[in-house]
């Protein structure tokens, strides 16, 4: 990392490295990363060299009152390191693209609408304490409650990589607040986790496989409705893809955001077929309903949220919905390398 750093820096300091402004701005946000990851393993090892100093001064003056504060330490490094082994789990093609996250509700009425609009806030929240940046690319609001599905952009270096296991559908277990009689109703919603990629990769499309289509974007009303026809839908004919963006500044824009969806899910495609699977991009959660979930969220009548691949599992639900999920996504990062 370092020699690749110091080669970075060699090209930065060239007169014509301005030249291609985003080309730089993405050089330029690599080596910041690099950065980072180098620093932060210094750190690990200059705590561990502070470590042991600590104990051999404890052992040479016999002083037992430096223990706790060694054993703080140990503590503490045991978790940096843990924290580092996971991003070393983050070596996937596109693991450190910006993320575009998908919810749709299913089965389940108002219940799952709200449900659908729960889980976007807990990505949102979980997003934004990573210091990421979250943009609504597309959102369809019901008004009577909830949403019945959502994309947003996850923005930040290894955003995929992280969210990429959130992959599925995730059940809800609750008193609703919808039934008067105050049963327990489940619902169901599912989530899609796609790579934005960059603009220098490209993906052989014939036009004539695509229908597109324009359209008002909708909004809360009075001058948040787009007047002219600038949200875009795209429909992959061969293949039943469809991708839609409306929150960008222009028909052009949204376009272009669209197509980038469009790619990423046909790379996703081929990639499955690679791997000689026959279903298609749904097909892990073609049922948003009973059996197909990966992770349940039940708030009556006990709390728990569990992950039924890795058996993940946390008592205080609050806690998760508030976008505390990093527990279930270390450990499916560490269950995929098992």
């Amino acid at each position: 990392m370092k020699e690749e750093i110091k080669s970075q820096e060699e090209e930065m300091s060239k007169a014509d490295f301005w030249e291609d402004n985003e080309k730089a701005q993405k050089l330029l946000q690599k080596n910041k990363s690099l950065k980072e990851t180098v620093s932060e393993f210094e750190n690990l090892e200059n705590s561990l060299e502070d470590i042991g100093v600590l104990m051999e001064l404890s052992l040479e003056e016999d002083d037992l009152s430096i223990e706790k504060e060694v054993n703080n330490l140990i503590e503490s490094l045991y978790s940096d390191i843990e924290e580092m082994k996971i991003k070393t789990l983050l070596n996937g093609e596109y693991d450190k693209n910006n993320a575009i996250l998908s919810i749709h509700a299913g089965s389940g009425g108002l219940d799952a609408q709200d449900w659908a609009k729960m889980l976007l806030r807990m990505y949102t929240r979980w997003a934004e304490s990573k210091g990421y940046k979250v943009s609504i690319l597309d959102i369809l609001s019901d008004p009577e409650a909830g949403i019945k599905s959502a994309t947003v952009l996850v923005e930040g270096i290894n955003a995929y990589g992280y969210l990429k296991g959130e992959k599925g559908v995730h059940r809800i277990v609750r008193i609703s607040p919808f039934d008067t009689s105050g049963k327990r109703h489940t619902s169901f919603a599912s989530v899609d986790v796609l790579p934005e990629l960059d603009d220098d990769i490209e993906v052989d499309i014939n036009p004539n496989d695509l229908k597109i289509d324009t359209y008002r974007a909708s909004g809360a009303g009075g001058q948040h409705v787009n007047k002219t026809e600038s949200a875009v839908r795209i429909t992959h004919l061969p293949t039943g893809i469809v991708v839609q963006c409306q929150n960008q500044r222009s028909q052009h824009l949204n376009k272009d955001k669209a197509m980038k969806m469009l790619m990423a899910k046909l790379i996703e495609l081929k990639e499955l077929e690679q791997k000689e699977k026959i279903e298609d991009l749904q097909g892990e959660y073609s049922q948003i309903t009973w059996g197909s979930q990966i992770r349940s969220y039940v708030f009556q009548p006990y709390t728990l949220v569990k992950d039924h691949r890795t058996n993940a599992e946390v008592g205080n639900v609050q806690g998760v919905m508030d976008g505390n999920i990093d527990v279930f996504i270390n450990e499916y990062l560490k269950y995929r390398k098992r």
